[in-house]
């Protein structure tokens, strides 16, 4: 059996490449948000008050409830507590597969 290694816990999990990038980048937004919340020492009543959302909403967000959250949501969130969310596009790291896949094309 070969061993197969991934660039991330989501393409390892998900079904497709771009259900595992709108997972990273889901996920990175949550942990800023997190930290964010932390740091300001805000109650969940008021970050919720100041996101718009209930206070239910905030638990699920510190709570990593990632299914529960878009990413539009998620940007909305980081831009109204003062963060500055943005997108990187680059391009991946050939995996040895691919490569190989590659080379025979060649």
């Amino acid at each position: 059996m070969s061993e197969q290694r991934f660039n991330s816990v989501w393409d390892a999990i998900e079904d497709t490449p771009q259900q595992a990038a709108s997972m990273r980048v889901r996920s990175e937004l949550m942990m800023a948000l997190q930290k964010w919340l932390k740091t300001e020492g805000l109650t969940q009543a008021t970050a919720a008050g100041l996101f718009g959302v209930t206070q239910p909403r905030v638990s699920d967000l510190m709570r990593g409830r990632i299914n529960l959250f878009s990413l539009d949501t998620l940007i909305d969130m980081a831009a109204t507590a003062g963060l500055a969310p943005s997108v990187t596009i680059k391009k991946p790291k050939a995996s040895k597969k691919a490569a190989h896949q590659e080379g025979l094309a060649a």
